[in-house]
């Protein structure tokens, strides 16, 4: 196992998630757009929901962005962590939609994987991540995320826990 190549991975995962997190709590409802614009798909229920927001996912592409030189890896890298974790989130937030789960409900599992695994698998190259190393960052990212999303809940960041 590579520790450095995991841990970038887990600091741009945590800045992917994370950041529309805080962004929502210091800006509140400016510039919240949601990314489907309130369309419905075939189902009549919403395409994603009304809490992912172009504003969220833009500054999460941006804060990836950002982070990944300071933790010595190219801007490229953290604009795609950045898009395919968005990508995964949304993912999960479609099929959670089809489900007829409400925005923000939890699905443990679907809620974490699809938005670790598809930026990993894309960077596994040019981080040259073995499978155990994968899989310790799905893991890690599993377990913090689920962790850290009830110490935000405690400290008023968070709506609710996962």
């Amino acid at each position: 196992m590579q520790p450095w190549p995991i841990a970038q991975m887990l600091i741009l995962l945590a800045l992917a998630n994370g950041t529309p997190v805080f962004a929502k709590k210091i800006l509140d409802g400016r510039f919240s757009r949601p990314i489907d614009g309130g369309l419905r798909f075939f189902d009549g229920r919403p395409l994603f929901g009304s809490s992912k927001t172009i504003r969220g996912a833009l500054l999460a592409i941006l804060m990836t962005t950002a982070g990944a030189p300071l933790i010595g890896l190219d801007w490229k890298i953290g604009v795609l962590v950045g898009i395919l974790a968005m990508i995964g989130d949304l993912l999960s937030s479609f099929i959670k939609r089809r489900l007829g789960m409400a925005s923000s409900s939890q699905a443990s599992g679907l809620d974490q994987f699809p938005e670790c695994l598809l930026p990993v698998l894309a960077c596994r190259g040019a981080l040259a991540l073995t499978l155990l190393d994968i899989l310790a960052i799905v893991l890690l990212f599993f377990v913090g995320e689920v962790l850290l999303s009830r110490l935000l809940f405690r400290f008023g960041l968070r709506d609710r826990p996962y």
